[in-house]
């Protein structure tokens, strides 16, 4: 089953002289936005005037020395002259802000706002440079405390003009004060806010997910839990449930079964662990087959078997498809010995510890030897491959012809989807035949329900068969099911026993 991998881009915001630019978020990348803050101050129109007049004062006093032919020590260059004054005029010092309480003025210098380098940025990356302090005698409304900014320095972004300390984080609602800040829709947070609260953590870890050599978020996620990992995680050992899928996270330990396997708590909840756990699961399998009129006559032994003996087996079997990478389910046709698990094996800690077994010899009294199911699977599991192997076994016990995989995995399948839905849909699990204590699922299925996350986990190994992408399975299962979607069940089975394939 394959991997999602996901690498984001969001959006980057740059703020500018009152303007904020935005560049929509695709769908597949993202990078963490940025935004900066411009300090502003203006030059009045009344102020403009004093300098204009000044310069000309200067402009006639200098005439008026020339004509009275004073010494040349007394003169001073046009330039300088020019300059002296525009000099002197920007020492005026700013008249006070208004304010509607009458406190005094609030436009100055925060000495926790960091200063640009020359040719960076305290960021690292982006060059700022710093304006000119200039003063207003205009009026303006700030878009945080919506009182009037009046005279001295404020901030001009996202489309306003704010007080420095009305531009707050919308996480902490405290001022932002660096140049650098993030944007989440039409809110601004600190950078240290933004990645608290946006940036993704692995679930395996819980540490933020970092960035590849492009700088941008990667991160794997299982199709359907939609557990989010770090890429590394795939290939640093760290295991996965053999049931449902997911990874280990590091504050959980996943039970290790003696086969090497490793099993999550929820799955172990419900596992089934020994032949005698089965058997009322084998025989709710076998009554839901006598509701689709397909009852197996003969009796077929069913062992609950390890993962070396179930690999075992299938050496010694002449025929057969099989699910590869590994096998969970076998029909035998073969008269062998097998080594099944006689009682459930004990808990130690996180391990399972005194696995019992016994050698059981199989004798072929008709085509079907025995069905073996690997052990310590959850229920739904074990009767979806139940049902799976209960497909094969009838199909031989019918004297079907020999059929190519995809036709008799594909229907297989299908039975074992069947099954599944059955399950999710009734709700209420095992019936009241099961006996077995020492499985959960049995308990809550005689109070009449199920827990939550196994009704999840049916949806999961539900997907798992409309998912496969394999030939055999996968593609054998969608064409099977689409014709007996189509035909039923029933005419399905004359066409193959017919034809040998499906129906158009």
């Amino acid at each position: 089953m394959g991997w999602l991998t996901k690498i984001f881009r969001g959006s980057t915001h740059n703020i500018s002289e009152g303007q904020h630019q935005s560049k929509p978020a695709e769908e597949a990348t993202w990078n963490e936005p940025s935004s900066s803050t411009v300090v502003t101050d203006v030059i009045s129109e009344f102020d403009t005037e004093d300098i204009d007049r000044a310069i000309a004062l200067s402009l006639s006093e200098e005439e008026h020395r020339k004509s009275k032919g004073a010494g040349k020590d007394l003169h001073l260059d046009e330039d300088e002259l020019f300059a002296r004054a525009i000099q002197e005029s920007l020492n005026v010092e700013s008249p006070p802000r208004a304010r509607e309480n009458g406190s005094p003025p609030r436009a100055r210098e925060h000495s926790s706002q960091p200063r640009p380098r020359e040719n960076g940025s305290s960021n690292g990356g982006h060059s700022f440079q710093q304006l000119p302090y200039m003063f207003s005698s205009g009026f303006r409304t700030c878009a945080g405390c919506h009182s009037e900014i009046g005279h001295g320095r404020f901030l001009s972004c996202m489309g306003a003009v704010w007080h420095p300390e009305c531009f707050c984080c919308h996480a902490c609602n405290l001022p932002i004060y660096d140049y650098e800040f993030s944007m989440s829709g039409n809110h601004p947070y600190h950078k240290t806010c933004y990645k608290e609260r946006f940036h993704p953590k692995c679930d395996v870890c819980k540490q933020f997910i970092p960035t590849n050599m492009n700088g941008l978020i990667e991160y794997r996620a299982h199709p359907f839990w939609l557990q989010k990992y770090c890429p590394s995680h795939e290939v640093d050992g760290t295991p996965r449930c053999c049931s449902c899928e997911r990874m280990e996270p590091r504050e959980s330990r996943y039970v290790l079964l003696d086969d090497g396997r490793k099993l999550c708590l929820e799955c172990l909840d419900s596992a089934v662990m020994d032949t005698n756990e089965c058997q009322p699961l084998y025989l709710e399998i076998q009554e839901f087959y006598e509701g689709l009129n397909m009852k197996v006559e003969q009796q077929v032994p069913l062992l609950l078997v390890e993962r070396q003996a179930l690999n075992e087996a299938m050496e010694g079997e002449k025929a057969g498809h099989h699910h590869l990478p590994e096998t969970r389910g076998l029909c035998l046709s073969e008269e062998q010995t097998v080594s099944t698990i006689l009682r459930r094996p004990r808990m130690a800690g996180n391990k399972i510890m005194e696995m019992i077994t016994e050698p059981y010899r199989l004798t072929r009294r008709c085509e079907v030897t025995a069905i073996l199911i690997l052990y310590g699977l959850p229920r739904l599991l074990t009767g979806s491959i139940l049902a799976h192997e209960m497909m094969h076994a009838w199909l031989r016990l019918k004297g079907y012809r020999t059929l190519s995989p995809d036709i008799e995995e594909g229907i297989c399948q299908v039975l074992a989807h069947m099954w599944i839905e059955s399950e999710i849909m009734g709700g209420s699990g095992i019936n009241a035949t099961s006996t077995s204590s020492s499985s959960s699922s049995s308990t809550s299925s005689k109070k009449g329900g199920r827990s939550q996350f196994e009704r999840k986990l049916g949806d999961f190994f539900k997907h798992q068969i409309e998912s496969d992408t394999s030939m055999a399975y996968g593609d054998g299962f969608r064409a099977g099911n689409r014709v007996v979607l189509q035909y039923g069940l029933k005419r399905t089975l004359e066409h193959i026993w017919l034809t040998g394939t499906l129906p158009f």
